[in-house]
């Protein structure tokens, strides 16, 4: 053989070998057993945000995705487009074709920005979706806020006129971190006993709310005073509530370098709470938290931890209880074994299925770059007793969507999971006076 086809037979053979590297690397499947479909582009615009200028600021793009799934893998997403100040809603049958032409306005207040919203739709009502969010209503107190929700009794093709869940003067829905740098999007919305609707929140000046529905969210009652207060502001609450109906509500007492996770019990649906305790104790500053139960009773707690700072991201925590949350296992680290770039993590999504997996979802942060692009994921098979190692979301982390939205806060849900397993996550994402996007990611475990 002489040189030259020596050459083309080698060059032949490094192209077929690169060519099945890439085939493995395009391989769907994850190291956590997850078969992921190909993502789908939500929503689309602008990616420019002007100086703050109140509601008449000049926002751009769109951000804040919200997800749920049912139980036939039908997918319902929920998000703001900044230049209408509304939140939106489109829904996704199981192949992932969507079922409205144009997306359904929920808000309905162009004059007023509407952030960050929270969602929930019943297992036992398909027609059935609820949504929960943050407008930015200055109303004389020193920040504006006030908590709205709003319902659907046609599965998303219309929605009620929104109500005003706190309608007060302290900046409702703000999770303070220190006076000058709070998170938006402090709230939450769950599912509790016989259909109770229970929306939570906190504000501006610390003290952590609750309301419920018992009528399907036509009316909510007068807010109660969980916790918290203005020398220990409450901030991102999490709702989580057992088959027995018990409702735990987790969140984190802020402006102290070593603060801990608080949680509180409900066993009447809401209307009144055990003593505030803490699960887990921390040398670093945990934030973020976010609770489930399952079917068995077990608590599972996700969190992020840092090693001091009020504003350090590092690692994703998880933890779980088998007493009813008297007790909890050492907290174990979730975000190592990524990549070297990847140098840690914030804001963990938890969900449960019905058949005892674990599935957390946070989001990644890459050397060189404070906001984060990406997310990491990992999942427990066996009820949280182990975990696959942790991988990217593929198609999330690219360079050239830019850095993951959340512009007004990282106080999100952006996982859910049905009791078989199927997977639903959103991202947004914004890359600077070019584009931004609302990403759904769909994927199911495999092998069971």
């Amino acid at each position: 053989m002489d040189l030259h086809s020596l050459v083309m037979k080698l060059v032949a053979s490094a192209l077929l070998l690169t060519a099945s590297l890439l085939a493995c690397v395009s391989e769907p499947v994850e190291p956590s057993g997850v078969d992921w479909v190909n993502r789908i582009d939500v929503a689309a615009g602008g990616a420019h945000q002007g100086p703050w200028r109140g509601n008449q600021s000049e926002f751009h793009y769109v951000d804040d995705p919200t997800v749920t799934v049912d139980g036939e893998g039908a997918v319902a997403v929920a998000w703001v487009d900044q230049v209408g100040k509304d939140v939106v809603f489109q829904a996704f049958d199981p192949e992932g074709v969507r079922r409205f032409e144009t997306p359904v306005n929920v808000s309905r207040s162009p004059a007023v920005f509407s952030w960050l919203p929270k969602m929930v739709t019943p297992s036992d009502d398909p027609d059935a979706v609820y949504v929960l969010w943050q407008e930015i209503v200055f109303s004389g107190g020193t920040h504006g806020g006030d908590i709205f929700f709003a319902r659907s009794t046609d599965a998303g093709k219309s929605f009620d006129e929104p109500i005003n869940l706190s309608n007060s003067l302290a900046g409702d829905g703000k999770g303070r971190l220190t006076r000058k740098y709070w998170h938006n999007g402090s709230l939450d919305l769950a599912i509790g006993p016989a259909g109770t609707l229970l929306a939570a929140w906190t504000e501006y000046e610390g003290r952590l709310w609750l309301s419920r529905s018992t009528d399907g969210g036509q009316s909510f009652s007068e807010p109660l005073h969980v916790a918290g207060g203005d020398e220990a502001p409450a901030r991102g609450p999490s709702l989580a509530v057992g088959s027995d109906g018990d409702l735990f509500l987790a969140w984190t007492v802020r402006e102290d370098e070593v603060a801990d996770i608080h949680l509180t019990r409900s066993t009447d649906a809401g209307l009144s709470f055990d003593a505030p305790w803490t699960p887990v104790e921390s040398d670093g500053h945990p934030d973020g938290a976010k609770i489930s139960v399952d079917p068995e009773g077990t608590v599972h707690l996700a969190y992020v931890e840092g090693s001091g700072s009020l504003l350090d991201r590092h690692r994703i925590r998880y933890t779980r209880s088998t007493d009813g949350a008297r007790s909890f296992e050492q907290p174990r680290e979730m975000s190592s074994s990524l990549p070297r770039e990847i140098e840690g993590g914030s804001f963990p999504a938890l969900s449960l299925d019905g058949q005892g997996a674990v599935f957390l979802v946070w989001e990644l942060h890459v050397t060189g770059s404070f906001r984060p692009r990406g997310l990491g994921f990992t999942v427990s098979r066996d009820g949280g007793r182990t975990f696959a190692a942790p991988s990217v979301i593929p198609g999330s982390a690219e360079p050239e969507l830019g850095e993951n939205g959340s512009r007004q806060g990282a106080l999100m849900k952006k996982l859910a999971v049905d009791a078989t397993g199927r997977i639903a996550v959103v991202n947004s994402t914004f890359l600077q006076d070019e584009a931004s996007h609302v990403w759904l990611y769909r994927g199911e475990l495999v092998g069971r």
